[in-house]
């Protein structure tokens, strides 16, 4: 599968409707970010389970500063809607499958526990 744009319209959609989702928020001018693009995408044509989006924060700036992005390229992963990695900087090949494999080996009643826990004790 190939990466897919998407928009602040989108992005809770695309993370309900997927188990494993990755978002690379990006931006033309940014070099980092160009030279992480055929990184990501060589992993999206490898990883047919996993929905590989991006999000070009010039064009989606209120998305952008909702998920707090403040330096770009930044990489989120979320799997079963609960956001499980994000991390800013480009990624070499081997980190982002290493991102990947940790992503897809949660246990996740394990992840889902805690995230109760987290939300019991807040309110």
């Amino acid at each position: 599968m190939a990466t897919v744009d998407i928009t602040g319209e989108q992005f809770a959609s695309t993370i309900e409707g997927n188990d494993i989702v990755l978002v690379d928020f990006w931006a033309a001018w940014c070099g980092p970010c160009r030279q992480f693009a055929p990184t990501y995408e060589a992993a999206s044509n490898k990883h047919e389970d996993v929905f590989f989006a991006k999000v070009d924060t010039e064009a989606e700036q209120q998305l952008a500063a909702e998920a707090g992005i403040t330096s770009i390229p930044t990489l989120m992963a979320f799997r079963e809607k609960v956001l499980v990695f994000s991390q800013p900087g480009a990624l070499n090949g081997s980190q982002l499958e290493q991102v990947i494999d940790a992503v897809k080996a949660l246990d996740m009643e394990e992840v889902h526990a805690h995230v109760a826990k987290q939300r019991a004790e807040r309110a």
